[in-house]
């Protein structure tokens, strides 16, 4: 990702509120977090994400997934390069992104939508191609901007 992102950070009042309204979200992924420490995890605070990243956790079939303010990967660090969700499902070919800005961008979509976050995203598709959320996140990883999933216009790549 560009280093436009990472200059743009949200202000820090933003960002203690948005934690806040994510806060239940991020309580489920403290507690599969915790439970993941117990089974060799380690964690550590990523200002850059605006998380806690709970790395090396030792469930699902690789990658990793973001609960408010908390990311659970199964690798040991997310500076790891992955391919966009479309360039997966041959909708196109897109460069590699860093793993880490995709769920970055879903921490910023949490702290936005806190409690509604989670069944927007259900309602939206899950964990698939067709998902905005995805889209979104995979945009801003790509571009440093775009994280918003109901954005006009870019938003249905």
């Amino acid at each position: 990702m560009s280093d436009r992102a990472s200059a743009r950070a949200p202000h820090p009042l933003l960002l203690a509120l948005g934690a806040l309204w994510t806060s239940p979200n991020t309580l489920i992924g403290l507690l599969l977090g915790v439970a993941g420490l117990l089974r060799g995890a380690r964690v550590h605070l990523s200002a850059r994400e605006h998380a806690l990243v709970f790395a090396r956790w030792p469930w699902g079939p690789g990658g990793a997934i973001t609960f408010g303010n908390t990311i659970l990967h199964t690798g040991p660090d997310l500076d790891v390069a992955c391919h966009t969700y479309a360039h997966r499902a041959g909708h196109c070919i897109d460069l590699a992104i860093r793993l880490g800005d995709h769920e970055r961008a879903h921490v910023l979509q949490y702290m936005a939508l806190g409690p509604l976050f989670l069944p927007l995203y259900l309602l939206c598709g899950g964990i698939s191609v067709r998902n905005r959320f995805e889209r979104a996140a995979d945009r801003y990883a790509l571009t440093g901007a775009g994280w918003w999933p109901f954005a006009r216009g870019r938003a249905a790549r």
